[in-house]
């Protein structure tokens, strides 16, 4: 493991690293459409607040910045202890709401996970328990935190569109 992560991105990473939503390889769902872009498209993952500094001179990865924040692109491939915070919480995020941590399947995934589509009751509890954890967790750091709230309210952005043109807002 590189020591090059502020530590409690570490330990965050660490919380998730032997934990995935399904007892098995959830990518046989779907052909692992989460780690692949269609075609003519470059897709990334959001990269946590110091993670950008894991994958410097790193080959097959690249960060570019986004509005939305730093940007992991990848092959699709990879050694899974490498994967970022973004990765690991997929298709699942901690949200804010005031003084707790709360877990909500990430409305950007929906379209592209099999799982995201059904919510946490088609995930492990340890899977989802271990997400709150790492939400917890970051929000000991002001920096992780202020990103968490950030999510959060992309995705009560989101919410709201899906409500506003008639989509399903369930999650």
């Amino acid at each position: 493991m590189r020591d090059d992560l502020p530590d409690i991105l570490l330990e965050a990473r660490a919380l998730l690293e032997n934990t995935t939503p399904l007892a098995s390889d959830c990518g046989r769902l779907c052909d692992g459409r989460c780690c692949s872009s269609m075609e003519g498209e470059t897709t990334g993952m959001l990269l946590f607040p110091g993670e950008d500094m894991y994958y410097e001179d790193m080959p097959d990865y690249r960060v570019v910045p986004s509005p939305a924040g730093d940007l992991l692109i990848c092959s699709g491939h990879c050694r899974r202890e490498d994967r970022p915070l973004s990765c690991r919480l997929f298709p699942l995020l901690p949200v804010l709401r005031g003084d707790a941590v709360k877990v909500a399947v990430d409305l950007r995934a929906r379209p592209v996970c099999p799982l995201a589509q059904q919510g946490p009751c088609a995930m492990t509890e340890a899977f989802v328990e271990a997400v709150r954890g790492v939400g917890q967790l970051l929000c000991q750091d002001p920096a992780q935190r202020a990103f968490l709230q950030r999510l959060t309210d992309q995705q009560d952005d989101l919410r709201a569109l899906r409500r506003r043109f008639g989509g399903d807002d369930r999650v």
